[in-house]
């Protein structure tokens, strides 16, 4: 692949802060019926209110619990693979953002945003993990929707090599506006700006802003295959081909089973899927995978061998409960 990329090469002492939803992912193994009866379509993100989430806990056993959030669940990989990475996100002085904060640290990710005394609680998905492997996502948003500029130290932003976002935050006007005054920091800091398109409805409902949030700040896009159709009024990936090229600097699209594809300009890596066992969970492959390949792009490798990286930790992922990997994952991509 004849690359056109600019790796880094300036001497920041953040490799990676990471923007995004402060998420306590709560992991429930179910069985289909359950879905039917709550009327939960397989597969879909539903975002439900306070009393909804009691009553759907009530009913079921929880297998596991951790600090989650799209932006949250890339930054972590990436400490994990010993670089130096900050996380911001807004949480409320309770018992589920008490845990947020305890356990995104574990990890050695830097995360100093104070809680806040009033308002929603933190916010938590319920992630429904039926016996296909397929997860099914009911998500109180709470606190996090409320992110705003107040909530960012902007001054660290200026020594950071990479800052990360994630589409959901465009939901919310007043995280959006700190999700811009941030893109404006970061590029006047020559900090590379990273955005995950997070999901496709997400896609639906922001498209003209998400084309020109990435024409004027983006660097790198992260998505799938179905984000890719609704960001282009697409329904074949070979029909995005010239859309890809033109995106940004560089696009990278995971395709599942199907493995990515890395979109240079005019040049396009394909890299292969990698499975390290029977699929269990899928959630937050497509956050583990950014977070493989950042990693890459931190120490200056090629963008295959980023590419393999990433795969290597998404395979990795999907074979066990939840979007903390069970296994040291710097010696796994040894």
């Amino acid at each position: 692949m004849n690359e056109s990329f600019r790796h880094f090469e300036h001497n920041k002492r953040v490799d990676l802060i990471g923007l995004g939803n402060a998420i306590v992912d709560i992991i429930v193994n179910i069985q289909d019926e359950f879905l039917e009866i709550n009327n939960l379509d397989k597969g879909s993100m539903n975002l439900i209110n306070s009393d909804e989430s009691q009553r759907l806990l009530k009913n079921c056993k929880v297998i596991k619990q951790v600090s989650g959030g799209s932006s949250a669940n890339t930054v972590v990989c990436l400490a994990e693979l010993g670089n130096n990475v900050q996380f911001i996100g807004r949480v409320k002085n309770d018992q589920f953002g008490d845990f947020f904060s305890s356990d995104i640290k574990k990890s050695n990710t830097i995360f100093n945003t104070p809680p806040i005394n009033e308002g929603a609680s933190t916010a938590h998905s319920i992630i429904l993990i039926t016996p296909d492997a397929q997860r099914t996502m009911c998500t109180y948003l709470g606190a996090s929707v409320e992110f705003e500029p107040k909530d960012i130290d902007f001054s660290v932003l200026k020594e950071s090599k990479y800052l990360y976002l994630e589409g959901y935050l465009w939901d919310s006007e007043l995280a959006k506006n700190a999700f811009l005054k941030a893109a404006q920091i970061a590029k006047q800091s020559d900090t590379k700006i990273i955005l995950s398109l997070s999901d496709s409805f997400c896609v639906d409902r922001h498209r003209e802003s998400f084309l020109e949030l990435i024409d004027e700040y983006i660097d790198i896009v992260f998505c799938n295959e179905s984000e890719v159709f609704s960001l282009f009024k697409k329904d074949k990936l070979a029909n995005c081909q010239e859309n890809l090229s033109s995106l940004c600097e560089l696009v990278v699209v995971t395709l599942g089973s199907n493995g990515s594809l890395i979109v240079n300009k005019n040049n396009v890596e394909i890299i292969e899927s990698i499975t390290k066992g029977k699929i269990i969970d899928t959630t937050g492959a497509g956050d583990i995978y950014a977070g493989g390949f950042i990693h890459g792009l931190i120490n200056n490798y090629s963008l295959k061998k980023c590419g393999e990286i990433a795969s290597t930790c998404a395979g990795q992922i999907i074979t066990q409960l939840g979007s903390r990997s069970d296994i040291d994952l710097k010696e796994l991509i040894k």
